[in-house]
């Protein structure tokens, strides 16, 4: 049987969509042109709210076993510590960052796929796609020689920067790259004064200087060098890491067994539009953008929670192709804007040389630091728990002040299983247990869960999202609006 969906490209964000797509019982294929899994660190962080919607899929506890638990961030200017970001107050069963190498993202991501019953066909490039009124035509070429025209409903790409799905579509990948050379080093630091459950990040005359811990002694130095000199940027050598570290540092760190040693230039660009009818984008297909943060692949894993859910909603027929499928874009295209935006701001701070500037960054920045809501707010925006769909069109109704409102997160419950852990895309209904409550599950059997949740406030009834974002809030007794609302999302009349 010819699967419906191609996923194209094998990082964290195309096996995170082929899980999701496999625990929704959508028939699929993904391909990934490399012979075998990275081998570097890469992408390092993987962020709260990724956790919680990797638990649906019942994968957050090996992330957390392989990862080390950082609690939070140190801001030093001129030796003196101006900033605290601590990650422990963050309202979420996961309140830290997560260090993990990419390597072992990929690693654990690919593992599960494998468990149950799907593997990468790796060595397999998509070189053209075309698309007509019944589907997607790929032109699929094997390491071997092997070339296969093969035609699929849907066609997703997750094949990063260079997607070859984003060039067939001839979108602009609208932005440009900074001219500021940047080094990253992940070495073994002896001598580090920061507790190895905490980030060090130093901002100094020179320029930025960051830590992250990433096994025991074993760190990630990020630097920038200031404007680029050269077509490309260069490969730092051991000496000229140490070097940077000693200027900038807090003293006395000794740099020793290199792990990865690179130069990278930062590129800040988007497409306007994540979907074209049959095609999507996902990740860094659709958006790359500064380091700073370290939201990159947790964006395009994200992104890829988002798709799931919808697109497997349509493939199985109960909700037909429209307004919920569009609103991926919409949705994702807002977080893409706001992750941009946020990480161009930081950035701005880093390679600032301007010494008044400086100066005034460094105060500015310590006043703020010690303001507690900034801090929360901070720590809620790093950990990607603030992240909502406000504007979203699919947004349901809501009663006056019922919170939390449509778009917003739904918070786990620790110890209670996740909304949208189940095997198929449906929404829970959270709401005191009644006769139109009841109703409203029997009605909508291929949209509910059978199981009715609690509420979160005795008189609200709140229909929570397969990824666990609130679609309606309304009053006890007004069950109808959601009625209403999931008629019209499956077009029942």
């Amino acid at each position: 049987m010819t699967a419906k969906v191609l996923v194209i490209g094998a990082g964290p964000v195309g096996l995170t969509l082929a899980i999701e797509l496999q625990r929704y019982g959508i028939d699929f294929r993904i391909v990934e042109k490399a012979a075998a899994r990275t081998d570097k660190s890469k992408a390092l962080v993987v962020w709260s709210r990724t956790l919680e919607l990797l638990e649906r899929a019942g994968l957050s506890d090996r992330f957390v076993a392989a990862g080390r638990k950082v609690v939070a961030a140190n801001f030093i200017a001129g030796g003196k510590r101006i900033g605290h970001i601590g990650l422990t107050e963050v309202d979420s069963p996961y309140s830290y960052a997560l260090v993990l190498p990419q390597s072992d993202t990929e690693r654990l991501l690919e593992t599960a796929l494998e468990q149950r019953g799907h593997k990468v066909e790796r060595e397999v490039e998509a070189v053209a796609l075309k698309t007509d009124a019944d589907g997607v035509i790929v032109s699929l070429h094997a390491a071997n020689g092997r070339t296969e025209e093969a035609r699929f409903d849907w066609a997703i790409g997750c094949d990063g920067a260079h997607s070859v799905v984003r060039h067939s579509l001839g979108v602009n990948f609208e932005g440009d790259t900074l001219q500021s050379d940047f080094i990253l080093a992940d070495v073994h630091l002896k001598g580090f004064p920061v507790p190895e459950s905490e980030l060090g990040i130093y901002w100094h005359e020179e320029g930025a200087l960051a830590v992250f811990p990433i096994t025991p002694g074993r760190f990630r130095v990020v630097a920038d060098l200031g404007t680029s000199r050269g077509p490309h940027p260069q490969t730092p050598t051991l000496e000229e890491v140490q070097a940077v570290v000693d200027r900038r540092g807090p003293g006395g760190v000794t740099v020793t067994d290199p792990v990865w040693l690179s130069g990278f230039r930062i590129n800040e660009r988007k497409v306007k539009d994540y979907r074209a009818g049959r095609l999507f984008l996902v990740g860094d297909a659709a958006h790359v953008h500064s380091p700073a943060g370290g939201q990159g692949m947790n964006t395009g894993m994200q992104d890829a929670f988002n798709l799931a859910w919808k697109l497997s909603l349509v493939v199985k027929s109960i909700v037909p192709d429209g307004k919920l499928l569009d609103s991926y874009s919409a949705e994702r295209s807002a977080i893409g804007n706001k992750v941009l935006a946020d990480a161009k701001h930081l950035t701005a701070l880093v390679v600032m040389r301007n010494h008044t500037a400086q100066a005034i960054r460094n105060l500015v920045g310590g006043f703020l630091f010690g303001l507690a809501p900034v801090r929360r707010s901070m720590a809620e925006t790093l950990t990607e728990i603030a992240i909502g769909y406000p504007e979203s069109p699919i947004n349901g109704p809501r009663s006056g002040g019922v919170a939390p409102a449509p778009g917003e997160r739904w918070r786990p419950v620790t110890g209670q299983v996740s909304v949208g852990a189940g095997d198929s895309p449906r929404f829970a209904l959270c709401s005191p247990a009644s006769e139109a409550a009841r109703r409203l599950v029997s009605c909508h059997t291929e949209l509910i869960e059978a199981e009715l949740r609690p509420p979160l406030a005795g008189d609200a009834v709140h229909l929570i999202r397969p990824d666990g974002y609130v679609a309606c809030a309304v009053a006890l007794g007004e069950e109808r609006r959601i009625d209403d609302y999931l008629n019209g999302l499956s077009a029942k009349t």
